[in-house]
């Protein structure tokens, strides 16, 4: 009923920025990509808490996708970097890893939803549809709160990893000339570039109108 989705709405939006705020403060890569999965999650849960439940659903698959190609691109950095999670010991990775720190920042990218990358399509509908659901300042000032701490934490970890001076031991690029490492990763890649518009094709056969203010309708992006 309409507490049941008024709750779900408030755990939903508090999980989003819990879950992004301690993203920033974290220094193990795997975690912060797992923290960064719970605030996506808190967002197809404020999705259905609106009614959204489809484009939950096409948030979930495309969030699926590039966060695999994360997962996989971080694997591969610690595996690099003779099996270390802190990313303080990282650091200048771009030298050595250049295909993967490509495919990381296309992931991370499409995760903060940049126009035209697959998470862009399914955040930015569920971000635009909620601007036009009538919940009072609050909810919608801490989505758009919950949506710049994505930003955030995403450029800390590309800054952290890939920018800066190398803090670490030896570290070794013998993955980037393994196929099987690399294969997935490429296919992948391409994957979270052209799933978003594919999938929108196939999830909506109407396009959804969307009525907003000028200052609304650019907020996603502002943040």
């Amino acid at each position: 009923g309409e507490t049941d989705s008024t709750l779900l709405l408030f755990i939903s939006v508090m999980t989003m920025f819990m879950s992004g705020v301690v993203a920033i403060f974290e220094y193990d890569l795997k975690k912060i990509i797992a923290l960064s999965t719970l605030s996506q999650l808190g967002m197809m849960m404020f999705s259905i808490s609106l009614g959204l439940f489809e484009l939950a659903f096409f948030h979930l698959l495309t969030h699926a996708l590039f966060k695999a190609l994360l997962f996989l691109c971080a694997g591969i950095l610690i595996h690099g970097v003779s099996n270390t999670q802190d990313i303080r010991s990282f650091g200048g990775l771009s030298l050595n890893f250049p295909l993967v720190t490509v495919c990381m920042n296309l992931a991370n990218l499409s995760l903060c939803g940049v126009p035209f990358l697959a998470g862009f399509y399914s955040k930015d509908l569920i971000v635009e549809l909620a601007c036009q659901y009538s919940w009072g300042v609050f909810i919608l000032c801490m989505m758009f709160i919950c949506l710049s701490l994505t930003v955030l934490y995403s450029v800390r970890l590309t800054y952290l990893s890939f920018v800066g001076v190398y803090n670490g031991g030896p570290s070794i690029s013998v993955c980037e000339s393994d196929h099987s490492l690399i294969g997935p990763v490429v296919i992948l890649s391409f994957v979270s570039l052209i799933s978003g518009p594919i999938l929108s094709w196939l999830s909506f056969p109407a396009p959804v109108l969307i009525f907003l203010p000028a200052f609304l309708k650019w907020a996603a992006l502002l943040f």
